[in-house]
């Protein structure tokens, strides 16, 4: 254990002296930072004061305010705090209170000093889970945040108002929108602006789960309902009771398993499939789907009264391409943000910018990140570059040097032509280097380069401006 408690944290609560020098010298000998107190009033200024410790360790029997009262106090002050008690053979049940209470663990005395350091070795383990746990719920809030909705288009800023205004009831939300415009973000946000934002919301892609398992997942089972159930399962609305539920693409669940989610919504409770109690749940609702419910209601394949009880508070997500002057934003969240460690890339070239803007995202935002992430991966220098994106971009921006920008003389041009003209364009365009003109056509570096010696173009460049180009 030598050197690995260096910089850890021991408040030592002990009333008496010699009991209070034993231990410290004990936990001092394996290297923890101990503050050692005879008084529960000290401690409890200590904690307020210079807390929380990595742990406590207290007597039980103390006078004027027991370990039980003490334990209360301090974790009042620091949710979490870790705590030890240690305590008389006699007083056993008292030290079962207070682990009931929120105690880690208790030792009795005499101290065994190897179980001693065992114990409040796990004790500091356990301080480290907490305080990982508390950042991890801060980073997700951070991440899943309103504020991680990021677009300054009117249409997402009427979005970020209703969110705000339907987050803190408990009605239930339909999040329109298609394949990776962002609905879970914008459901996470909802949870998290709500009462029961403070525990984690459940969600379930009723989509991505065949008919006869989603059922169980929802409602859970008991032991022998169906071949393989083995034991008793909770479902998810059991798991969501008390905070929110996220129903993702509601519209691809069957009609019989619509009929029992009805059920559920009006009379908040479930079965689990194979049994007959009733058991009540408090859970808020928020479904989302990239299908037309109201056609789907129309067709017959979705329950009419399912849909007005989730359609209560209907948002839409808009789709990528309608709000590209988002673009720029999302580039540069995703520049900063990418998965790529040490990447020294701060922009998207302005060629590389207006091509993402021009491009019609078939998937949305979710395309745009891989995208970028890619892209940043491929960059050489701290831009991304034309180069680097991907040939179904670099494709779809072909349309774009058949423009006025070009004057094309269209008619009475063969295609042999239109191809010369392109290519002299395009190199004009980019200073006469091919690893840039390249990709403004679509073509790969070698094939510009065989086309530009086929037509007996001069004037070409592998990787430096050329001064002129014929």
């Amino acid at each position: 254990m030598s050197g690995t408690n260096r910089g850890r944290s021991i408040l030592l609560l002990d009333d008496e002296k010699r009991q209070r020098d034993i231990i410290s010298m004990i936990l001092r000998g394996a290297e923890y930072d101990v503050t050692a107190l005879g008084s529960p009033v000290e401690a409890l200024q200590s904690i307020e004061q210079g807390g929380p410790f990595d742990a406590i360790v207290c007597d039980l029997r103390m006078p004027l305010m027991d370990g039980i009262e003490f334990l209360q106090k301090a974790r009042r002050m620091r949710p979490g705090q870790v705590v030890i008690v240690v305590t008389a053979h006699g007083s056993v049940p008292t030290a079962v209170e207070a682990i009931k209470k929120g105690a880690y663990d208790y030792l009795t005395k005499p101290l065994d000093r190897d179980e001693f350091l065992l114990t409040v070795e796990r004790a500091v383990e356990q301080s480290d889970l907490v305080r990982e746990n508390r950042l991890l719920q801060a980073q997700i809030r951070k991440d899943y945040s309103l504020e991680a909705i990021i677009g300054e288009h009117g249409r997402m800023q009427e979005l970020s108002r209703l969110v705000r205004k339907v987050a803190p009831s408990d009605l239930t939300v339909m999040i329109y929108g298609e394949s990776g415009t962002g609905k879970e973000l914008v459901a996470r946000a909802l949870h998290l602006l709500s009462p029961r934002g403070s525990r984690p919301m459940e969600a379930i892609n009723c989509a991505a789960i065949p008919e006869n398992l989603l059922e169980s997942e929802l409602f859970g089972y008991v032991k022998g309902a169906f071949t393989g159930a083995i034991s008793r399962k909770k479902g998810l609305f059991e798991q969501a009771d008390g905070t929110t539920l996220l129903l993702d693409e509601i519209g691809d669940m069957g009609l019989p398993l619509q009929g029992k989610l009805l059920r559920v919504l009006q009379e908040k409770e479930i079965q689990r499939v194979g049994s007959v109690e009733k058991i009540p749940v408090d859970v808020r609702i928020i479904s989302s789907t990239h299908r037309d419910l109201g056609e789907l209601v129309r067709s017959g394949a979705f329950r009419e009264d399912l849909y007005y009880r989730l359609n209560t508070f209907p948002v839409s997500v808009p789709p990528l391409r309608e709000r590209a002057t988002d673009i720029p934003l999302l580039v540069e969240h995703f520049i900063r943000t990418a998965p790529v460690p040490g990447h020294s890339v701060r922009k998207a070239a302005p060629e590389a910018l207006r091509a993402l803007k021009e491009f019609s995202w078939p998937g949305n935002v979710r395309q745009l990140k891989s995208v970028i992430d890619r892209a940043v991966v491929l960059a050489e220098g701290n831009s991304v570059e034309l180069k680097d994106l991907p040939d179904e971009i670099l494709d779809a921006g072909m349309g774009s040097l058949i423009s006025s920008e070009f004057d094309l003389p269209l008619e009475g041009v063969n295609l042999e032509e239109l191809e010369k003209h392109l290519i002299r364009r395009a190199m004009e365009r980019s200073g006469g280097v091919i690893a840039k003109a390249a990709p403004l056509l679509g073509l790969s570096y070698r094939t510009l380069q065989y086309r530009l010696q086929k037509y007996g173009f001069s004037g070409a460049s592998e990787d430096s401006d050329a001064s002129s180009f014929a």
